[in-house]
């Protein structure tokens, strides 16, 4: 009997000492508290709790967490009411601060989140609030960050999920952003056309510019080739002229050669001049030697003619 009572009470021992053995997983605290006060917090590992005066106050999770709060109403600096939504991303840095500073820390980051965010958007005029949400989502997380410090609470970013205009404002703006897509359209046609024209006028201007280039080119080549056969001629003349000047010279040392007496050359004479009185000349000079040839040829003539006469005479005899 006392071997069973003995048994059974080192049963219930065991049980009471594996009920009060706790392991708690990565990234987790346990808040414990001893007859009702805080006594520490259990961090990743094996823990033993003493049976009836220890007990786990709150079981926090460290890892970031993420709340999405819904819509709240704003009214912007020119009296816009709008309707912006929220995501705060934060993480329980302490879990004492957060079991003990705050008894509903959701509920107070989310309130403190919808009061921030209308005095941040009551500062701002419609177009700033809708091309600000950096500086917005920045100012935003330093001031719920300085806030929740107390609570055991880090907030690590903020971000305006949506921003709802009342719909004749999204009408207007929407108009407004269509008719700036026109005017840009318009601008673009604009310069591609202004584009084209330059690019037309540069080609024309270019192409006036090759032809002229192309006649200049094409002028001093002519140019060199009229050159070029004018200086052919000119030396062809010259040539012909040395060639007649060598073939005079000759002449001349052959009629020396010869010993021609002074009515040879007189002869000579004369018949150059005859050559040059066929030309188209109105008027010629005549130089004073030549008189003398022409009393010879004269004489020659009378003598030529006194001699055919004879010859008749003996025929009529």
């Amino acid at each position: 009997m006392g071997l069973i009572i003995g048994f059974t009470l080192l049963i219930l021992f065991l049980v009471l000492i594996a009920s009060n053995v706790r392991i708690v997983p990565q990234s987790n605290g346990y808040v414990i508290e001893r007859l009702g006060a805080y006594l520490t917090t259990w961090e990743t590992g094996l823990h033993f709790k003493i049976p009836l005066l220890d007990r786990i106050s709150k079981k926090v999770s460290l890892k970031e967490m993420v709340a999405d709060f819904p819509p709240q109403p704003v009214i912007t600096k020119d009296n816009v009411t709008m309707k912006i939504d929220t995501i705060v991303y934060y993480q329980i840095t302490d879990p004492k601060l957060y079991t003990y500073g705050v008894a509903m820390p959701i509920v107070a980051i989310e309130n403190l989140t919808a009061t921030t965010l209308r005095n941040i958007i009551g500062q701002l005029e419609l177009d700033e609030t809708l091309s600000s949400r950096d500086i917005i989502n920045t100012q935003m997380r330093a001031i719920l960050d300085e806030a929740t410090d107390p609570w055991g609470i880090k907030v690590n970013r903020v971000e305006l999920k949506n921003i709802l205009p009342p719909k004749d404002i999204q009408d207007a703006m929407e108009k407004q952003m269509r008719a700036e897509r026109e005017r840009r359209e318009s601008i673009l046609r604009a310069e591609g056309e202004k584009r084209s024209a330059i690019l037309i006028a540069e080609g024309k201007k270019e192409s006036v510019i090759l032809n002229a280039e192309a006649e200049k080119q094409s002028a001093i080549l002519r140019a060199e080739a009229k050159k070029e056969a004018q200086i052919r001629e000119a030396e062809g003349e010259a040539e012909a002229i040395i060639k007649i000047q060598q073939a005079t010279a000759q002449g001349l040392e052959m009629i020396k050669g010869v010993n021609a007496d002074q009515s040879v050359l007189a002869l000579k004479s004369f018949e150059a001049l005859t050559k040059v009185a066929d030309g188209q000349a109105t008027k010629l000079i005549i130089p004073s030697e030549l008189t003398t040839v022409a009393s010879m040829v004269a004489s020659i003539t009378e003598v030529a003619g006194m001699g055919k006469k004879e010859k008749i005479e003996m025929k009529n005899e």
